[in-house]
């Protein structure tokens, strides 16, 4: 086997790391790809959110390694083919510019390496993961005991809480269980039913009201009509931040709901939940803290780095009842249990340093100037929009989508097809979803560098491809 020095002096920069000394030239190797990225940041605004297409470098490892510049170089090739979260105009999706200390705690998550699997492979950022998921479940309002994990993207750990209510329920293997939502829930519901066996009436979607929230009249007629055909409803998923205009579902009157009858409430706060963290905006997703578990995602709107997803439960113990093992390969847990135990990734790297470092580097404060300044960008360019004519599908978050009043799906999809590339002439990119049986321009308003300059362009672009659409 070959020794590690062995492999080093195959490569120009240093393979892994030196255990017994400070090693100058992985140090210089390390700043110059700092540079690198302070730089791509630095004239994020030079460049369209969108970039042209890029040809990229050698994809396969050549006969010999590559010298530092070299692959340096190469990476400077793929950044320059990278979408631009740091450009003012970036408006498009739920993908803001990256919190500083995130980046900062991702690179030393790396270079620390650590297995959340087993304590033993991640002793203090297991304790960690445990203290800080507690603490934002009690944040959110479920209780002092409530806890959860971390997981690999909001799709991962709505699939998790669907299976941990199933077992809750006793339905393990009932093809007949059913999940109630809303029409406007997250697609990754019907992924989950899918790798859980369910067939795909299994989810029941719903109607919502005018402004795009689950009807809970709708809800208790579903509800009434299961139990009367006794199909068992093994959990309702109510949405806080629907994906195109941001809706929150009634989340008390849904909770109500499922209490009379015992029914799990998971909510999918993967865009909204985050809310819930400020006094000044925790109304907007009021009755967070009646769920029996909550997916956050705060890479959506707070820019810690991708990914960042938990799950929280008011019960965190029904984690480990659900998913445990016993990992019989590992040493007994000494502290608060294997986080391989608390859901279905094993292996997994030490995510929670990156949400850790980030918020503490916000704060309670910061937390709530990043709402405040995506809920006010929001409001402000619905004001500009408002005179123009359009159909404007909002809510309570940071979402705004629009198409043009009375327009055929035809013609709404001919018009946001022409104004997207006007948009983007001016470096300014929207989303183009289907919402509603209508294409729709849709601003997510979570970028903090984007002005009022930015935003009266924007009104103004959509204006002039009003005034030029076919009749």
């Amino acid at each position: 086997m070959a020794p590690a020095a062995q492999i080093a002096s195959l490569l120009p920069v240093p393979a892994f790391p030196d255990p017994a000394s400070l090693d100058p030239a992985l140090g210089a190797f390390l700043h110059q790809a700092s540079d690198q990225l302070c730089q791509w940041w630095a004239t994020a605004s030079e460049r369209s959110p969108l970039p042209p297409l890029s040809v990229l470098p050698e994809v396969a490892p050549g006969p010999q390694g590559l010298a530092p510049a070299q692959l340096l170089a190469e990476l400077q090739q793929v950044m320059e083919g990278a979408y631009n979260p740091c450009h003012p105009g970036a408006l498009a999706h739920l993908d803001p510019p990256p919190l500083t200390a995130s980046v900062v705690a991702e690179l030393v998550c790396a270079g620390l390496n650590n297995n959340l699997l087993a304590e033993e492979l991640a002793p203090s950022l297991s304790r960690l993961e445990r203290q800080l998921t507690g603490w934002m479940a009690a944040a959110l309002g479920l209780g002092a005991g409530a806890g959860g994990v971390l997981a690999s993207g909001g799709s991962l750990s709505n699939l998790m809480a669907l299976v941990v209510a199933r077992q809750r329920a006793g339905l393990a293997g009932h093809q007949g269980a059913q999940v109630l939502c809303s029409v406007d829930a997250h697609v990754s519901l019907g992924k989950a039913l899918a790798v859980m066996g369910l067939p795909p009436s299994a989810l029941r979607p719903l109607p919502v009201d005018g402004a795009g929230r689950l009807r809970p009249a709708a809800l208790a007629e579903a509800l009434e009509a299961a139990r009367g055909q006794g199909q068992p409803v093994l959990a309702v998923v109510a949405t806080a931040g629907t994906t195109v205009r941001g809706a929150v579902d009634p989340l008390a009157a849904i909770a109500a709901l499922c209490r009379a009858q015992g029914i799990w409430l998971h909510i999918d706060g993967a865009i909204g939940a985050v809310c819930g963290l400020t006094q000044g905006h925790r109304q907007r997703v009021a009755g967070l803290e009646l769920a029996d578990s909550i997916t956050v995602n705060p890479q959506k709107l707070l820019g810690i780095t991708k990914t960042s997803s938990l799950l929280l439960l008011a019960e965190p113990e029904r984690l480990g009842a659900c998913f445990g093992t016993g990992l019989p390969y590992m040493e007994a847990s000494w502290g608060g249990g294997h986080g391989g135990e608390w859901g279905l990734q094993g292996s997994r790297a030490a995510e929670v340093l990156k949400l850790w470092l980030g918020l503490r580097q916000l704060g309670l404060a910061g937390i709530e100037a990043v709402v405040d300044g995506a809920i006010g960008r929001r409001r402000y360019l619905q004001r500009q929009l408002e005179p123009l004519g359009l159909d404007l599908c909002g809510g309570p978050l940071h979402m705004l989508a629009f198409a043009p009043a009375g327009a055929s799906p035809s013609q709404a999809e001919a018009w946001s097809a022409q104004a997207r590339q006007r948009l983007l002439d001016g470096q300014l990119m929207l989303s183009r979803p289907l919402y509603g049986g209508r294409h729709h321009l849709k601003a997510v308003l979570g970028n903090p560098h984007t002005t009022a300059t930015h935003l009266d362009q924007l009104a103004d672009l959509v204006a002039q491809s009003l005034r030029n659409q076919q009749p």
